[in-house]
């Protein structure tokens, strides 16, 4: 009588991740950890890690992500191509929140949320910071104002676009 010998079938890693949890999930396999490995790695449940790598949630705390980052070593969400964008893309790569950054820049946090909510950013010291921080030149800063501005109240842009 012939024997059958059975084995896990190797799990496939060839796949471009598109959330998250397939970026964390992608990463696992590759280097051949459990999950509740990871969970223990990113100070979070095995459970978080199964329902990431599902796609029932998505981590949404900064720090979550802060240590995402760090296991995964590079950013997987987008960084944006607006000043918002690039300010929740900063403080998620330094895992930090809108009270770290209000501090950081020496600002209130309501300033902070209305900025990445798209707001105009009206005084040039704060400009300024911005651009430093985010490492802009600060008339390319100046430029994205202007333009938000005359969007906001009606106006065409003075540079033809």
């Amino acid at each position: 009588m012939p024997i059958t010998l059975k084995a896990l079938k190797p799990k496939e890693t060839d796949f471009e991740p598109r959330t998250i949890g397939e970026h964390v999930k992608k990463r696992r396999l590759l280097l051949n950890l459990t999950q509740k490995a990871v969970a223990r790695a990113l100070k979070v449940t095995q459970f978080s890690i199964i329902n990431w790598e599902r796609g029932d949630f998505q981590p949404s705390s900064v720090f979550t992500l802060h240590r995402i980052i760090g296991f995964l070593g590079y950013d997987p969400l987008p960084h944006g191509e607006t000043i918002p964008e690039r300010l929740r893309a900063k403080r998620r790569q330094l895992g930090w929140g809108q009270r770290e950054l209000a501090d950081h820049l020496g600002v209130d946090g309501c300033t902070i949320k209305n900025w990445e909510l798209g707001g105009t950013i009206m005084k040039r010291s704060h400009r300024t910071r911005i651009a430093r921080f985010l490492g802009l030149a600060e008339g390319d800063l100046m430029q994205e104002m202007a333009a938000r501005w005359n969007a906001n109240h009606g106006k065409r842009s003075t540079n033809g676009a």
